[in-house]
């Protein structure tokens, strides 16, 4: 990256996707206002990346509605993850799951892309309690207990249908957005904000190259959302996913999100799912007045500044999330004009 330089200067070649995986066989290279499956999708945002995709949010210029596309690297084989959103639209999870509209081949210079059009859903559950972290406040009881409660039944539900989501964590559990659906790109933008944007160049000034993009652009920020007490949940990115009847030999697990049993044993099962589960749940509520983050892996139950180790605080057992003491009152007022509530 020391290669690059943006117009106007930025940071965005260290805060967003890294560049070296601009290549063949990696991500595939967008600008804003790029269009895909013969024009039906223009991309007007950057709702995100991960380390086999970017994803998008685009307007379909057939139907006039907002949509998520998830643009896979060229050599990442997704199939799997369509195979799973088909199975669970079919059963009780589907309430719990993005809408899955349509997937194509898209060929791009970094070679064969598969896209993937889901509903357009809202920020996660991670960025939501940082949000709060900052501010040094924590969901109220009530939208605690809500959460909680709607994950437990997402994970039921997908379980029931003999899937495992494999890798449940504060980032991959998402807010609908039921209120931005009507709303147009400019209204949009007032709530996530508008795209940072800047012309990626080299620093000797030679050409690109097709396989870069031309330029970079930075994720929402979602400055103006306070639907959370609103909205409901979903669960996305199912990468990790598996049937119960052919769970995998190894599971990407970061550190603080290991399950304890697959440390001192190769068995891996659905059962992955609820220690994931436990320790979202324990990070919506307080530790010691600041909201721990849900996407911190077991370090949520840690203190959010110094991620040292704190004594616990609420539990969800006996006496636990249902006697949380009162909230703060919240600085978290955010002005917004689009809509009534």
């Amino acid at each position: 990256m020391d290669r690059f330089t943006t117009e106007p200067s930025s940071n965005l070649c260290y805060t967003q996707e890294i560049l070296a995986e601009y290549r063949f066989g990696g991500y595939h290279p967008v600008s804003l206002g790029d269009t895909f499956a013969d024009g039906r999708y223009e991309v007007v945002h950057k709702l995100g990346w991960g380390g086999f995709s970017t994803v998008w949010l685009a307007r379909n210029t057939r139907d006039e509605e907002w949509v998520a596309l998830k643009i896979c690297k060229a050599e990442t084989d997704s199939l799997g993850e369509i195979s799973t959103l088909r199975t669970l639209q079919g059963s009780p999870a589907s309430g719990f799951v993005a809408k899955l509209y349509e997937s194509f081949v898209h060929d791009g210079p970094n070679g064969s892309h598969l896209c993937i059009v889901t509903e357009f859903l809202g920020p996660s559950l991670k960025h939501i309690l940082a949000d709060y972290d900052r501010g040094g406040d924590r969901l109220a009881p009530e939208d605690t207990l809500r959460l909680s409660r709607q994950l437990l039944q997402a994970t039921a539900a997908v379980h029931e249908a003999g899937v495992a989501h494999g890798d449940i964590n504060g980032g991959n559990i998402v807010f609908t957005t039921s209120r931005l659906a009507s709303l147009s790109k400019e209204e949009i933008f007032e709530i996530v904000g508008e795209p940072e944007t800047a012309q990626l160049l080299r620093k000797d000034g030679s050409a690109l190259g097709r396989k870069l993009p031309k330029q970079l652009v930075g994720r929402m920020k979602w400055i103006a959302w306070i639907d959370e007490g609103e909205e409901d949940i979903r669960l996305i990115d199912w990468g990790e996913s598996f049937a119960f009847d052919s769970p995998p030999r190894r599971l990407a697990q970061p550190a603080d999100w290991r399950v304890p049993e697959t440390i001192f044993t190769s068995q891996i099962d659905y059962r992955v799912d609820l220690w994931r589960v436990g320790i979202v749940a324990k990070s919506l509520g307080p530790v010691h007045g600041r909201g721990a983050r849900a996407g911190a892996g077991a370090a949520g139950i840690h203190d959010a500044s110094t991620d040292q180790a704190s004594p616990d605080g609420q539990n969800l057992g006996a006496g636990g999330i249902g006697a949380l003491s009162p909230p703060k009152a919240p600085k978290r007022h955010k002005l917004v004009v689009h809509a009534e509530r």
